[in-house]
């Protein structure tokens, strides 16, 4: 099993350097297209269910319109579980500059779930407050979709 974790981690962290770097076709090929469930919580643009990777195409790609210098270490990466039944927690740090200069810094987690080398759970955990503050302030600098409705599924 520690092979497969070892695995698993290096996955995980070559899948946050993919999100940052907008490749989100690539992101999106370790996600199941069954059973699918990503939630994000806040009461902001981000935020929301999603069940299925087109719903999921178009939030990856708001994040990288809303935040596109977001940029992310992950500080520790625990796997558990076996190919069949995988439960992965990463911890990470989210930073950027805003529009307006000041910067954004938020600490958060990811709870996913895999299945035979596809992800299909999501729960990400993140100080939900600075989330809807930072993208108060890019809504502010004129980014509209920074306040746009939640893409939910």
């Amino acid at each position: 099993m520690l092979i497969y974790s070892s695995i698993v981690e290096k996955l995980v962290r070559k899948t946050f350097l993919a999100v940052q770097n907008h490749n989100y076709e690539e992101v999106l090929k370790g996600v199941s297209s069954t059973n699918l469930t990503h939630r994000f919580a806040g009461p902001n643009s981000l935020g929301g269910i999603r069940h299925d990777k087109e719903a999921m195409s178009r939030w990856f790609k708001r994040v990288g319109t809303v935040l596109p210098n977001l940029k992310f270490e992950v500080t520790s990466v625990l796997v558990q579980g076996g190919p069949w039944n995988t439960t992965v927690i990463a911890r990470w740090v989210a930073t950027c500059n805003l529009e307006n200069g000041e910067p954004y810094v938020n600490p958060g987690i990811h709870v996913i779930k895999l299945r035979w080398g596809k992800a299909y759970d999501f729960d990400v955990y993140e100080d939900t407050f600075a989330v809807t503050a930072g993208l108060e302030k890019q809504a502010k600098s004129g980014i509209a979709e920074a306040s746009a409705p939640q893409i939910v599924s």
